[in-house]
């Protein structure tokens, strides 16, 4: 057996699956819904399509959003009235962008997934 075949192997093994649930949410829990930076990755990975690894990540990352949430907001580290001021538009934003991922092809959802990494790790390097 080659290493591509030990990979193909484990990415379609439960226990990559329960890793990527553990990781996804611990990055979510970390870096606010950044988990789905993880996520991407690891379902594309598993051979899933890009854009149903992108939906699915939000499907992933929605649970674990809102109990990260209430955590932070038992614990006094959120505050709702500035988290309402973004709510209308990102509700909507959200809306457009689904909509969009189904008009965007494979590739260019990866680049500007890619790019939208890039930038943010660039940014986060120079702070």
């Amino acid at each position: 057996r080659n290493a591509k075949d030990i990979a193909m192997k484990f990415t379609s093994s439960k226990l990559y699956y329960l890793l990527l649930g553990a990781v996804t949410g611990a990055a979510n829990g970390l870096f606010g819904s950044g988990g789905g930076m993880i996520a991407v990755p690891m379902l594309e990975k598993a051979d899933i399509p890009a854009k149903n690894s992108h939906a699915t990540a939000i499907a992933i990352t929605l649970p674990l959003s809102v109990i990260s949430g209430l955590i932070y907001l038992r614990k006094g580290g959120l505050d709702p009235v500035q988290a309402a001021k973004f709510i209308p538009l990102g509700l909507l934003g959200a809306a457009i962008g689904a909509k969009l991922l189904k008009k965007l092809a494979n590739k260019v959802l990866i680049k500007i997934f890619s790019l939208v990494m890039i930038i943010a790790g660039i940014r986060l390097f120079f702070r």
